[in-house]
């Protein structure tokens, strides 16, 4: 009875600290293309934000930028800010003292999984704003691109506030950090399906071309291990 339970324990999917915490912190140096934070955010790899403040309660994003070591350095990366024909552009430089959140908009994530029981299973286990995939599906028919890619992924998730690709491979999954283009989480999963159907989240009638088309046929296992 002991084994048989140990064995249903390890058919479930391990979530304790995979997905990493979104911190706040602030700049404490600058370089020419680098900066030094007061305190580190808790994944190499993870993108953060720049806030200014302006006083009288007015704030703004001025800079991206992405942790390079645990000691808290990192450098500054280019990414259009968030654009409003009504606002001018903003072209205050990052300075010391200027606020960072690190891990922007990481409790708002779109999951990739091999078939609609993960995805239910995955969803429910975790209190996240899930970005629906249709959603992607719609943004890959509109752009003309037939299969997912860091490039449309890193696209889309500017367009539609997206922090975090969950992303199920063959027996692991990834969190993929859109912004910095870095791997920011990793585990072995258990219990996947061995085939995986290619799509499966489908809530329109029809998509006409790619990969979430009902005509689309595909590796979906192959398809993941390539972004």
């Amino acid at each position: 009875m002991r084994q048989i339970a140990l064995i249903s324990l390890l058919a479930l999917p391990l979530f304790a600290g995979f997905f990493p915490s979104t911190v706040d912190t602030s700049i404490s140096a600058t370089g020419e293309n680098s900066v030094s934070l007061a305190s580190s955010f808790p994944v190499n790899g993870m993108s953060g934000v720049v806030i200014h403040d302006y006083g009288n309660e007015l704030e703004a994003i001025t800079g991206y930028i992405v942790q390079t070591s645990s000691q808290g350095n990192a450098k500054r990366i280019q990414n259009d800010m968030i654009h409003h024909d009504e606002l001018p552009t903003i072209k205050t430089a990052v300075a010391s003292g200027d606020k960072v959140i690190g891990g922007y908009l990481y409790n708002n994530v779109l999951l990739l999984a091999p078939d609609a029981d993960t995805y239910a299973k995955i969803t429910a286990s975790h209190s996240k704003k899930w970005i629906h995939p249709d959603l992607y599906a719609l943004f890959l028919s509109q752009e003309g691109d037939a299969t997912p890619s860091r490039e449309n992924l890193a696209a889309f998730a500017k367009a539609y506030q997206v922090g975090l690709i969950y992303i199920i491979k063959n027996g692991s999954a990834v969190l993929l950090d859109p912004i910095s283009g870095n791997i920011v989480g990793e585990k072995t999963m258990t219990g996947l399906p061995s085939k995986a159907q290619f799509p499966f989240y489908m809530r329109f009638d029809e998509v006409q071309t790619g990969w979430f088309s009902k005509s689309a046929k595909g590796d979906y296992y192959k398809s993941m291990e390539k972004i």
